[in-house]
């Protein structure tokens, strides 16, 4: 089973309102807003350089 990991962030108030915005918009919660966003990143970044392997990670 994969292991869970935790990240915290910290933004000014005026960012936070706007993304919970965003994220009740799209009808998600902000931490699977959050998600999304952060795969979205990972699957740009992997179309233009190609594939982040295993060995990659260490």
């Amino acid at each position: 089973m994969e292991e869970k990991k935790h990240l915290s962030i910290r933004m000014d108030g005026e960012l936070h309102n706007k993304l919970q915005f965003v994220a009740a918009y799209e009808g998600r919660s902000m931490s699977r807003q959050i998600l999304y966003l952060i795969n979205q990143c990972v699957r740009e970044f992997e179309k233009e350089h190609g594939p982040i392997r295993p060995e990659d990670l260490d």
